[in-house]
């Protein structure tokens, strides 16, 4: 008789094993902004929408663009939170993000295995997937570049490929580069970097940024013909009681 069996040697310890509920759990229906709101949002870059959410909800400038140059990243976000160096969710998120959506991995900003590649990246065309914002590292950047339109953000590159156990989340809170992601949130994402707009808050902002668009460019025309003050600053400075030369000769 084989005493492994009789006393339980051979058996993994309980702390490895999968445990249904949060850290492993999938959600297939969420909310999305309308398509026609998500359109509108093209118009503008990164910058403007950073400025009127108060520069809080732009992610860190590591998460940065390493394919698909000048092509806008646009859509509601399909989130997954991984274990670091483990992609089982990123291939079962392909089945539940809808086309346009962007692929948004909390990776933990893990510094060793990429967490997807030109597979996965393919993969996600077929099903009109429209980008990947990781919060970790991808791989096979020739590959994905070669697809022409897959913009992929994230902190960086390794040829170290993934692991494939789990556990993981789909469509449930994240944190990439700094910022909490809720499935549906609008990414934007361009030459700039990566800003998140929460869905409740799409229409308002954007009302926000049509308004502002032809005092910005009228600034924008005066600044190009030489034609600005900034007298704003003095004031700024004298409101604070800043120092100057004169006031030291004085005393």
């Amino acid at each position: 008789m084989n005493a492994s069996n009789d006393t339980g040697a051979d058996k993994k310890p309980k702390s490895a094993e999968m445990h249904p509920g949060p850290g492993f759990r999938i959600r297939s229906e969420i909310q999305r902004p309308e398509r026609s709101l998500i359109d509108e949002f093209a118009s503008f870059e990164t910058p403007a929408i950073s400025d009127l959410m108060n520069r809080l909800s732009t992610m860190h400038w590591e998460i940065h663009r390493l394919t698909a140059p000048g092509r806008r990243l646009l859509g509601p976000a399909c989130t997954v939170k991984v274990f670091p160096g483990d992609n089982l969710m990123v291939h079962k998120s392909l089945d539940l993000a809808r086309p346009g959506d962007v692929v948004v991995v909390d990776a933990a900003a893990a510094t060793t295995h990429a967490v997807l590649g030109d597979l996965v990246a393919t993969k996600a065309r077929h099903r009109g997937i429209a980008g990947f914002v990781v919060d970790g590292l991808v791989r096979d950047i020739p590959g994905i570049i070669a697809l022409g339109d897959m913009p992929v953000f994230a902190r960086g590159v390794s040829p170290i490929g993934p692991l494939h156990r789990g556990p993981g989340e789909v469509n449930f809170p994240v944190s990439v580069g700094g910022i909490v992601v809720n499935p549906g949130d609008l990414i934007v994402g361009d030459d700039n970097g990566v800003t998140v707009v929460p869905r409740e808050a799409c229409r308002s902002l954007l009302e926000r940024l049509r308004a502002q668009v032809g005092a910005e460019a009228a600034y924008l025309d005066a600044v190009q013909a030489g034609r600005f003050s900034n007298d704003w600053v003095d004031d700024l400075l004298s409101a604070g009681g800043v120092t100057t030369d004169d006031d030291t000769r004085t005393r």
